[in-house]
């Protein structure tokens, strides 16, 4: 029988599985008829899987609730996942999984790119959905096809926005006069000067960090990667921490927090501070995140190599440092010039090997006799006119 909860404007159905436990399912509709017809398809199903072992149907919106559940818990991205879900929702609720095309998923990405969306948010939401089946039918065994897996579009190279010196100096100043944001300035050359995100900065904690050794650790569940490391402070990174810890001692001696407000609490955003700079810096297009860009584009350029840069960064491979790899040209001028004492060995080489030949030709002059040369300066003989 179906029925209406007192928090929902749609029906929803009451049913036996396969299994005898007892399911409870929204319909998605208002309409009576259409949720007692779906109810009834429901109990029909149930009742083939049962007895003849008929693959269940699955829906959209039973495969997104079901893999939140099981990995909200362990995946750092199930904040943005839930939003992603949201994206697709509208177009794939209550569709039965199992008659799902790759029509459908490319219905779907022609209404993203005709609503302006760019390739790699629509490959971002493609990629979940099909990660989402793909931990379907490898933990659950459902039996359902992955028409999303493959339909990933082509995306432009990652976007590469990266500060001059000149101006990283003069965002340091006017971040310096913010008063809403005290820590701005010090956030900006922590960023600058360890290539660190974001997140991984205003989660950082005292606990964490050696001033002794000149570095700050960063623990597995810090990081985006799922992956450990340290991060060498040079000067400025090591002035900015001093900085922030003179704060500590003087307002919050007790917090644990690196980025803190005054009564000890973490400091948890940033962002509009950081605009504020940004437009009195004169500066346009660029994100904090591009703080990250502007570390790993100043090292490149300094002919730091890309796995030393890929290190520091805590990037999963060195694919994701290769984007900064053409702001290294003299390392490839570098290989290139290899060439070009390949080419004079070579040179070398041949010059002696015809060297050789013509010793050997010399010596043996005598022995040989040489066909008359075509064009000789000899005069022909004349002519008689007897013919």
């Amino acid at each position: 029988m179906v029925y209406r909860r007192k928090d929902s404007p749609v029906y929803w159905g009451s049913f036996t599985d396969a299994s005898g436990e007892r399911v409870r399912r929204t319909t998605g509709t208002t309409s009576r008829r259409e949720a007692e017809a779906l109810e009834a398809k429901w109990k029909l199903e149930a009742h083939q899987v049962k007895r003849w072992g008929a693959e269940p149907s699955r829906t959209f919106d039973q495969l997104m609730l079901e893999y939140t559940k099981a990995t909200q818990a362990v995946k750092r991205s199930a904040e943005r996942d839930g939003y992603t879900i949201e994206r697709l929702a509208p177009f794939f609720t209550g569709r039965n999984l199992l008659a799902l095309k790759r029509s459908d998923i490319r219905a779907y990405i022609d209404k993203r790119l005709s609503d302006g969306v760019a390739n790699g948010t629509i490959n971002k939401e493609i990629g979940l959905f099909s990660a989402a089946i793909n931990y379907a039918r490898r933990n659950w065994d459902w039996d359902i096809p992955n028409p999303a897996e493959g339909m990933r579009l082509k995306a432009p190279e990652g976007r590469v926005r990266s500060l001059t010196v000149e101006e990283a100096e003069r965002l340091i100043t006017e971040a310096e006069r913010s008063r809403k944001s005290p820590h701005l300035a010090d956030f900006i050359r922590l960023a600058l000067n360890t290539g660190c995100r974001r997140g991984e900065l205003l989660k950082l904690q005292w606990s964490r960090v050696d001033l002794k050794a000149n570095l700050f650790f960063l623990g597995e569940q810090d990081t985006k990667t799922g992956r450990r490391r340290s991060v060498p402070l040079n000067a400025q990174a090591r002035t900015a921490l001093l900085n922030l810890a003179r704060f500590r001692a003087s307002y919050c001696p007790d917090s644990p927090w690196v980025f803190a407000h005054k009564d000890g609490s973490q400091q948890e955003g940033i962002r509009t501070a950081f605009l504020v700079a940004l437009k009195n810096a004169g500066i346009a297009d660029f994100r904090i995140h591009d703080l990250r860009h502007t570390c790993a584009s100043w090292l490149v350029s300094a002919g730091q190599p890309l796995p030393a840069v890929r290190d520091l960064l805590g990037h999963s491979t060195v694919t994701m440092t290769e984007r900064y790899a053409h702001l290294s040209p003299e390392n490839v001028r570098a290989a290139v010039a290899v060439l070009d004492g390949v080419s004079r060995s070579g040179h070398a080489e041949r010059e002696k090997a015809t060297t050789a030949s013509g010793d050997s030709f010399h010596h043996s002059e005598k022995k040989v006799i040489l066909p008359p040369l075509v064009g000789s300066c000899r005069q022909p003989r004349a002519r008689s006119s007897a013919g």
